[in-house]
């Protein structure tokens, strides 16, 4: 599912504080667009660069494709949607996004900030609670998965409803992100909610 940005960053109002009440409606048949066969990915501590190699899977580094690799256990700690975001600004402010110069880059780590709590909401509210949160940067795109153990299929809410309460963080996701999906491991439960976003300019 490709998407694109409708409206400047600027046209949004204040960042929501976290509960998003994002839904993970009735699963789309395969193929519909969801990104569910798009960009692969692998269970944490098993994740390999597609050449057969495994990533470095530290806490913090680099992966075989030379990327900025951040990881968070989420499984069992409480707070999980201020922790996420927490490491989430200490990876931007590693990685030169923060502090910001400019509107246009102090929205796009606010866009990076959004979406991680989104998706980590999300996860909460549907999908038995998150188990990782792991981040990948490099010049061009920043690349965020939520592993969880839910067996639903997050889908934003249609048609949307803007006045409605709840049911906007997979929505919001679709119109602030490059693109995203979900992937699946085979004979593993659980799933990997993946989305990119483009780095500032």
């Amino acid at each position: 599912m490709s998407t694109t940005r409708p409206c400047s960053p600027g046209d949004r109002g204040p960042e929501p504080s976290g509960a998003s009440g994002a839904s993970e409606g009735g699963a789309p048949a395969v193929g519909a667009s969801t990104g569910e066969t798009a960009a692969p990915s692998a269970p944490a501590g098993d994740r390999h660069n597609g050449q057969g190699h495994r990533d470095q899977d530290p806490g913090s580094g680099q992966d075989g494709r030379g990327r900025q690799v951040r990881r968070l256990r989420l499984d069992g700690e409480s707070g999980v949607v201020p922790l996420a975001r927490d490491f989430t600004r200490q990876a931007l402010y590693a990685w030169g996004w923060l502090p910001a110069v400019g509107a246009d880059r102090r929205a796009a780590a606010e866009d990076v900030l959004l979406v991680v709590s989104e998706l980590v909401t999300n996860a909460c509210l549907h999908a038995e609670g998150p188990e990782e949160l792991f981040l990948a940067c490099d010049n061009k795109v920043i690349r965020l998965e939520v592993t969880d153990r839910g067996t639903g299929q997050p889908a934003p809410r249609t048609p949307h409803r803007a006045g409605r309460p709840g049911g906007h963080g997979m929505f919001i996701v679709q119109r602030l992100c490059l693109d995203w999906g979900v992937v699946r491991t085979p004979g593993l439960s659980g799933k990997t909610v993946w989305a990119e976003l483009g780095a500032p300019a």
